[in-house]
């Protein structure tokens, strides 16, 4: 029995970055890894605050950080959702036809 099965990405309070800022980045590098799968939803606002033991704002600031980057999309009454193709650098000229 292990206390902590994974060590998961302290953020920094001391930082220059505000924290909404550090914990989109940490849910933007699980997206990237597809440890949070296309069309999956992310973990709830709640439990981000919860687990990084930052207010709910800063898990509802970061949520909004993600949907501006692209990288989720929200539906009301059912959660955020990683979309299911996330813009890359590469995909910007001649992307695939869907």
């Amino acid at each position: 029995m292990s206390d902590g099965a994974e060590s998961k990405p302290t953020l920094d309070a001391m930082s220059a970055r505000p924290l909404y800022v550090q914990l989109a980045d940490v849910i933007g590098k699980k997206i990237e890894s597809g440890e949070l799968a296309p069309d999956r939803p992310i973990p709830s606002e709640n439990h981000l605050a919860d687990e990084y033991g930052v207010a709910r704002l800063t898990a509802r600031r970061a949520a909004q950080e993600l949907r501006e980057r692209g990288l989720i999309v929200t539906v009301r009454g059912k959660g955020s959702f990683v979309v299911e193709q996330p813009p890359t650098a590469s995909t910007e000229e001649g992307g695939t036809a869907g």
